[in-house]
């Protein structure tokens, strides 16, 4: 084999994959996101890769977002979101900072391979993504990928869908997002 036929095989597992996505649970966040009032998002190791990316876009369709552990990111408030990336929806920082944002009336979304997980619990909006990992307990899919790689990846893909989404509902376009991006590089 070669990288380039892995690739490949990713891709279609991938293409795969976003069948057992349910559109219902993604319209549910993007009303979220459009009616907070401001965003709050975490997440986890490659996890909390992807969520920073999406955190990035989030901010060039003009949307008030935070990165939670930035040194800029201010207090919460009741009408904001918190939206957690976590495929087992169990890592205790994450469920530490869900129960904290509950307390403070702070709506939460989670998107997870879990909908029965200890976040999952606490979240208003709950988006269950495909993937495998050790840490699910219970899971009728197989991947070709090591431990929690495929969740990852549809992750950050659902998240750039949603962008393509949100830009549609905002009027949004490359061009008035590009005008958000930074231009101390």
């Amino acid at each position: 084999m070669s990288v380039k036929v892995h690739t490949r095989e990713i891709i279609e597992e991938l293409r795969a994959f976003v069948e057992h996505e349910k559109d219902e649970q993604l319209d549910q966040l993007v009303h979220a996101i459009l009616h907070a009032d401001s965003i709050f998002l975490s997440g986890a190791g490659r996890s909390g890769v992807a969520i920073t990316g999406f955190t990035n876009r989030l901010l060039h369709l003009g949307l008030s977002v935070h990165l939670v552990g930035e040194i800029s990111c201010p207090r919460t408030k009741k009408g904001d979101l918190l939206i957690i990336g976590s495929g087992s929806g169990t890592t205790a920082s994450l469920v530490a900072l869900a129960e904290k944002a509950k307390k403070n009336a702070v709506k939460i979304a989670l998107l997870t391979m879990d909908k029965d997980s200890t976040i999952a619990d606490l979240a208003d909006v709950v988006v269950v993504l495909p993937g495998v990992s050790p840490k699910l307990k219970e899971n009728n899919l197989t991947s070709i990928q090591p431990m929690g790689s495929a969740f990852e990846q549809i992750s950050f893909l659902t998240y750039d869908g949603i962008i393509l989404e949100l830009m549609d509902k905002m009027k949004e376009t490359s061009s008035t997002m590009v005008e958000r991006h930074t231009d101390l590089e």
